[in-house]
Parts: C-alpha cells; structure tokens; sequence
C-alpha cells in the first residue's frame, strides 16, 4: 500500500513551504499574495497525485468542518424538503457540506441528533424545532455555535429566526373563503402548540370573529398515520354536515381531507369549498385544482443560509429576525358560487 500524500509530502516535492502550499489548499492564495502561476503548479500536482487532504485534522488545526447541520420536521415533506436542497445548493458554492436529519417533531430524538451534531464538531444548526429543546439550543448560543430557527420558534429564545407571517397568511385565506360565499369554514390543524400552528389557528378566529361567524376546529395528531387522519377527517365531516368549507393547516392535512372526500363522495367544489396552507407541486394539476397558501420558500432559504454564513464567519453579530410574506394562490377548489355548478369537480 502506498503511503499517503502529506501537504509536506508536497511541499518538499515542489521545493517551496509548507505553509505556501495549505494556504493554497485552503483557498487563501490571493489573500497571502500567492502568485497565480504558483498557485496553479499546487493545484495541478495534487491532481496529479490524487492527495486527499485530513478532515479531521485539518479541523483540528482550523477549529471548522465546513459542515452544517439541518434538521427538520420531515425531509419528505414537499416544503421541507425543497428547503433543503436550495439551501444545500448555496451552503455548497461557499464550501459548506448539509448534514440533514427528519426530527419528527420528536423532543427525544432531537436532543439525541444535536449530541451527534457535537460530536461531529458541526460549524453551525439550522433547526425546524420541536418543543421541549429550548435548553438544547441555549446550550449551543452560550457556546456560540451559530443557530438559525426556521418555520417555527420557540419563545423567550434569543437566537435568529427565518418565518412567515403565518396569521395574516392563513386571515386572507378565510376572508377569500367568505368573499366567495362560505359561511361555515372548519379549520383542521394538529394539536401541536408550536408558533407556526398557533398562529395559523389564530388567524382563522380572527377571521371568522370578524365576519360573525362560528368557528369549527378539528385538531389531530402529529403522530396519526394518513390512514388515521383520512378517518378522522371524515368523521368530523359526517358530523357537520352544514360546512361549506375547509382550511387545512398544513398540505399533509390536506392530502388526507382530499382522501376523505374522496371517501364519502364530495364534490369539490361544488359540495365544500377547500384551502391548503403550503402549496404542493400536484395541487396545480389535481382535478379539481387546489387554493393554496404558499410560502416563499427560495427566500425563506436565502435567508436562512445568509444569516447563518453570517455567523459562522466569528462571534459578535447581532441576532436577526425575518417575518416574510405568504401568498394565496385562488384555483378551483375555493371558486365563489356563481361559478361553482359551470367548475364543480367530482374529487378522483
């Protein structure tokens, strides 16, 4: 077995320092005025010989891993996992690698996945929290590992946060509900009192308080498998028969209410009018197509990926704290009633 290429190795090879050759490894050339021709003699013999550099030592040495890690509710999950990959791509340009993680909104599991995060020595978190990890994340921010909350956080925590304005998001999506003639408009969430949740249902009151109208409120558990959720949602329709409307909190909600429907043979829109907080690629094509509250995930990504950068490049800078703007999206599924019996669609 041959021996492994060391940056000495290298270094006495091409008869200049060892220092000259990490500062060209390490990207710093033009900052330690390195010429270009040098530079590229480096470059060209460590292709040549196929060195390898050591992480673990060069981390050792530089007290950073180029690593960050991501930790979300559920990878799988069309907005989380779009999330992930756009930020994945910038974080990648700057020379940072993604480690990510589905926490499934498990307290346990997420103190369990930051323990490894330590171990690992990861430069900083980017973190979709569950409840119950505040201690966790405190921990980190006192040794002022950077840390950016996203989608939800969590009170009295001073650390940055990237998020939505999920109250007047889903406040507009009631009002349309209402401007198009529905009266009696449920509001199916989880039992979750996470932020994002709480002002989610928030909103709804606010709405339907406005209007003088009574609110209906469904709340299942995050930990209810589809076929789970899909039940319970049409019982609670068999129950109130005299809705007109649907507000699904979120789009995995909605997938299991588009089940339901399907179920006991209602038509949308012509039997119940419906909207989905988040917006999923399919509810463009779906027959009937679905109203949508979408979030701007490219720059809820760009944010959150620019913050933390920020961060990472040393201690001292302020905390920030992002609120975007949501967007409804009208298609059929919420069309007012002059249209409904010309667009009204038997759900397949």
């Amino acid at each position: 077995m041959s021996k492994k290429i060391s940056i000495s190795d290298i270094a006495s090879e091409l008869g200049i320092s060892i220092a000259a050759v990490s500062f060209i490894l390490n990207g710093k050339s033009k900052e330690k005025r390195i010429s270009e021709k040098l530079t590229k003699r480096v470059l060209d013999y460590v292709n040549e010989v196929g060195y390898k550099p050591n992480h673990l030592a060069q981390s050792l040495r530089t007290g950073k891993t180029n690593t960050i890690a991501l930790m979300v509710e559920d990878i799988a999950n069309p907005f989380f996992g779009t999330v992930a990959r756009m930020i994945e791509e910038k974080a990648h340009k700057v020379g940072y690698k993604i480690i990510y993680c589905s926490t499934e909104n498990n307290t346990r599991k997420t103190r369990e996945l930051i323990n490894i995060f330590n171990d690992k020595h990861v430069d900083g978190y980017i973190i979709a929290p569950p409840e119950g990890v505040k201690a966790d994340i405190q921990a980190l921010i006192d040794r002022q590992v950077p840390v950016v909350l996203f989608d939800r956080y969590l009170p009295g925590l001073n650390t940055n946060f990237v998020g939505v304005n999920n109250y007047h998001g889903t406040f507009e999506a009631i009002e349309h509900l209402i401007d198009n003639g529905s009266r009696c408009i449920a509001f199916v969430t989880t039992t979750s009192t996470q932020t994002q949740m709480r002002e989610r249902l928030g909103g709804y009151n606010a709405a339907m308080k406005k209007h003088g109208l009574n609110p209906a409120v469904l709340k299942l558990s995050y930990a209810s498998d589809q076929q789970t959720l899909t039940a319970d949602i049409a019982a609670f329709l068999k129950k109130n028969k005299k809705l007109d409307a649907v507000f699904f909190a979120t789009n995995y909600l909605a997938n299991s209410g588009l089940q339901a429907f399907h179920d006991l043979g209602v038509s949308i829109p012509g039997d119940m009018r419906m909207v989905a907080f988040d917006d999923h690629d399919f509810y463009s094509f779906y027959n009937p197509t679905i109203t949508a509250v979408a979030q701007p995930i490219e720059e809820i990504s760009r944010n959150v990926i620019e913050i933390l950068l920020k961060h990472l490049e040393g201690p001292g800078k302020p905390v920030e704290s992002v609120s975007l703007s949501t967007r409804l999206i009208p298609r059929v599924s919420s069309c007012p009633v002059k249209v409904r019996a010309r667009q009204a669609v038997r759900v397949i």
